[in-house]
């Protein structure tokens, strides 16, 4: 597919709406794909450092 110009590769031939969403939404669900086990691992990294402490005073 060929554009003439950036204004007609923006709107993808009427259907700019649609593919730039799609896009938008395969780029977030990526995202969360990468950032949730990242938080996840910080989360339970904290909650063993506590548990540790408690069993330590213990």
């Amino acid at each position: 597919m060929e554009f003439n110009s950036f204004a007609e590769f923006m709107a993808m031939g009427k259907h700019g709406f649609y593919v730039w969403l799609s896009y938008g939404l395969t780029a977030v669900v990526v995202a969360w794909n990468v950032v949730q086990p990242v938080l996840r691992r910080r989360r339970l990294l904290k909650e063993h450092a506590q548990r540790l402490r408690r069993e330590k005073r213990a």
